[in-house]
């Protein structure tokens, strides 16, 4: 049996880039974006009520990891990508039906669009249903899981002090917290868990639409080099 899902509507997101996005929503409450909503649901009739709600769950495509083959096995990144689990033991990208799922605070509801935070999606992703988060029901206690039982230890990052007046002054001009957006994202380590990088090394990543550099001057700190419009 065969089904076919159209998209409810678009994020457009303040991450332009698979990299350095948190890896669970929640973890950068900073991490803005919106989801415009498609016809028929971009009218008020579709989102009347959600005014009442702080959080909704969005069930969305990871439109840029779709595979024709499912995966019996994955390597999730909070193994350290090096151990191998059932699909269904985990949250990776790879999905059977390319079906994620994050839990998003509701900043502001209008006609046709959805203010969020605390977002963990890539721009333009597709957004296949939008569910009011139910906290009697959602939040299970004693519910656990040994795999990831608590949020991944944050890195120090601290910055270069030209690099922190560029994001102030982005910040300002995007009407966004880049400063913290910055910080709350890349104290969850994006690099993979088994490399480390050389002093030298420079990673790079898109934000809104602004270059962030970062290095590692030890293996457990982060030091934000630049932050400049992308060319």
């Amino acid at each position: 049996m065969q089904h076919t899902v159209s998209p409810v509507g678009i994020v457009r997101s303040c991450f332009k880039e698979k990299f350095a996005i948190p890896r669970q929503p929640q973890l950068a409450p900073a991490a803005r974006g919106v989801l415009e909503l498609l016809p028929p649901f971009d009218q008020g009739d579709a989102v009347a009520g959600l005014e009442q709600v702080s959080h909704v769950w969005l069930l969305f495509l990871f439109h840029q990891a779709l595979e024709d083959k499912p995966r019996l096995k994955v390597r999730p990144p909070r193994l350290g990508g090096n151990k191998s689990m059932g699909v269904f033991a985990t949250r990776a990208t790879h999905r059977p039906n390319g079906i994620g799922q994050s839990v998003v605070r509701l900043e502001g509801v209008e006609p046709g669009r959805l203010l969020l935070s605390g977002i963990d999606l890539l721009d333009g992703t597709p957004v296949l249903d939008i569910k009011p988060y139910v906290p009697y029901a959602d939040s299970v206690s004693g519910a656990s899981n040994l795999m990831a039982d608590s949020a991944p230890v944050a890195i120090a990052v601290d910055w270069a002090d030209s690099a922190l007046l560029q994001a102030g002054e982005h910040a300002q001009r995007l009407g966004e917290p880049l400063v913290e957006l910055i910080e709350q994202c890349l104290a969850q380590d994006p690099r993979p868990a088994y490399q480390v990088p050389p002093v030298e090394r420079v990673y790079g990543v898109k934000f809104w639409d602004v270059q962030v550099r970062w290095h590692y001057p030890q293996t457990d700190r982060i030091r934000v080099l630049e932050v400049a419009l992308d060319c």
